[in-house]
């Protein structure tokens, strides 16, 4: 016995020894190792390629809840009270993504406006509409047959309401909102990373105008950052390397005339690709909101939740005075009960978090205030040509391009500044941004996946789907034969702004600018709380009742691996 365990001793030692050898020759260690090929593309007499970064698990973004995906039914379970069949359920399937456990609230998109007047200063005539427009309109508050109650002026900006969700903000802003949100969460990470040093104490750079960081700049060249001043980096970032490691690899290179190439490499690994935060779009926000997963037995979703919580009514059956589950009208005149007895504690919205969250950990998904999401508004979710992800409003874009083939960074004078419909001005880039363009038909040439870069009408208004298709486009009829609303113009002689109406008859308010909003709010009988149900509006236009919160899709696994035994019954 003892002469067999001293033999599987040896072997085992032996065994060990050559693993070992042989991990140390492949070089598993090495990011740029070629498992197919056999070397390591790293080193310089294999190519020099560029190290990656390390591999990090996605981290939950602070303020957000991971959302695994998966199939549900989609659609109404109550019935129409307007008799439509639009609405009608259907399967689809929802990838895994993260999203903010309540909405933006009111000190949060300070903090942004504040941001945007530090850096593009209002005193200054070059960037006076960028912070304009980014400001709710506190109008939404005014009432022809109504007191205001001074919210137009205390909503947004007094520390009383400082947790209220912001309303009064377009899609259009909340959109604006979410790529600064992105850039400044990139920003933090790469400050903590150690290649970014922080910019607003940077003695050698000032961060305004074009001067900010931009992520969409960063990930296709890091020297475009700030005209190319390398002070923003850390030392070991921006200095020479004597280091293998980055001695002769294809380090990023500025173009400048200095002598030495060396001297303007910046010792950067490939970085991965940084999610941006956007609006949830429609099918993200009913599966989050709708939390079927607490119905689940194994494999089979029980039942269809009405609400956003568990059971057939608004009120909690759990609660010493039961109260409702969310903020919302009760009846007519009744915002929140009677005094001394407030069934919902708010007559306009409340704090956000105010309620018990479903069971995702997610507030508000009912009442308090309803929420952008991303798509274009159709009356039918057409289930039929895609239930993978399914949304409407995609416009595919891509980076402007100079006569070298590098980015185009967009200063003061490539801004344009557009006039919407409503009068308001806004600006199309931002100093800083990357100037994007419309992909072009050569690029979409043969492509199976899409044929034209707008596919807001894809499908459901666009020529193909019209019944005049074969006619031309003068002839053809609009499928959605909504009012045509052309910007304002300015009178020579007055100056002053001349408004437009369309005149013509006209059969609905749908167009491509038509986005969705779900979820009920302050205003909103109990009806609108059904997580299914979904209204539109102009997508520059705001409301006291619409408010938004951000999202980010998840990379890697979508699901939790310890999530998948057969014997788990339960969440």
């Amino acid at each position: 016995m003892k002469k067999i365990i001293k033999t599987s001793l040896i072997y085992s030692g032996v065994i060990l020894i050559m693993t070992s050898c042989f991990n140390q020759q492949r070089d598993f260690g090495s990011d740029r190792y070629s498992e197919n090929i056999g070397y390591d593309f790293s080193k310089p007499e294999y190519g020099g390629l560029t190290k990656l970064t390390e591999v990090v698990e996605q981290q939950v973004p602070n303020g957000m809840v991971s959302i695994e995906g998966g199939m549900f039914v989609m659609g109404q379970v109550q019935q129409n009270v307007m008799g439509g069949i639009n609405n009608k359920p259907k399967n689809v399937h929802v990838q895994s993504f993260y999203i903010d456990d309540s909405e933006v609230s009111n000190k949060e998109y300070l903090i942004y406006l504040d941001w945007l007047a530090k850096v593009f200063p209002k005193n200054n005539p070059k960037y006076k509409h960028i912070y304009t427009a980014a400001l709710p309109d506190t109008t939404v508050w005014r009432n022809p047959l109504g007191n205001d109650g001074n919210l137009p002026k205390t909503y947004l900006r007094h520390r009383a309401y400082e947790d209220y969700p912001v309303v009064g903000v377009s899609w259009l802003q909340a959109n604006d909102y979410c790529k600064w949100r992105t850039d400044r969460i990139a920003e933090k990470r790469l400050v903590d990373e150690g290649i970014l040093k922080p910019l607003y104490n940077n003695g050698n750079v000032t961060v305004e105008g074009r001067n900010h960081f931009d992520i969409e700049v960063f990930e296709a060249n890091p020297n475009l950052l700030f005209g190319g001043d390398k002070s923003i980096y850390t030392d070991y970032i921006a200095n020479e390397s004597n280091d293998e490691e980055y001695s002769a690899n294809d380090s990023i290179t500025i173009n400048t005339n200095s002598n030495s190439p060396k001297n303007n490499n910046l010792n950067i690994k490939r970085q991965s690709p940084n999610p941006d935060i956007r609006l949830p779009t429609e099918i993200e926000w009913e599966y989050a909101a709708k939390a079927d997963m607490e119905n689940r037995f194994e494999n089979t979703i029980r039942g269809r939740k009405k609400y956003a919580w568990r059971g057939e009514s608004t009120r909690d059956e759990q609660s010493k005075y039961y109260t409702q589950h969310a903020n919302f009208k009760q009846s007519n005149g009744d915002y929140s009960g009677i005094a001394g007895w407030s069934s919902d504690t708010g007559d306009i919205t409340t704090p956000v978090r105010s309620f018990p969250p479903n069971a995702y950990g997610l507030y508000d998904m009912a009442g308090n205030v309803a929420e952008w999401v991303f798509d274009v508004y159709r009356p039918t979710i057409e289930s039929n040509l895609n239930d993978f992800n399914y949304s409407r409003g995609n416009i595919y874009r891509k980076p402007r391009l100079d006569e070298n083939g590098n980015v185009v960074v967009a200063s003061f004078n490539d801004i344009v500044y557009d006039t919407l419909p409503n009068g308001k001005v806004v600006p199309s880039v931002l100093p800083g941004q990357i100037l994007k363009e419309e992909v072009t038909d050569n690029d979409m040439y043969l492509n199976p996946n899409y044929q034209k870069s707008d596919n807001r009408n894809f499908a459901d208004g666009d020529r193909s789907s019209s019944r005049d298709y074969a006619q031309n486009d003068e002839n053809r009829k609009r499928m959605y034969n909504a009012p045509i609303l052309l910007p304002p113009t300015i009178n020579e002689e007055t100056g002053e702004i001349e408004y437009k109406y369309d005149d013509k008859t006209r059969t609905t308010l749908i167009t491509n600018y038509s986005r969705v909003y779900k979820g009920g709010s302050w205003k909103d009988r109990e009806y609108w709380l059904d997580p299914s149900q979904r209204r539109y509006l102009e997508e520059y236009m705001s409301t006291n009742y619409i408010g938004f919160r951000c999202a980010v899709s998840k990379v890697g696994d979508s699901h939790e691996k310890e999530k998948r035994s057969i014997f788990s019954a339960y969440y």
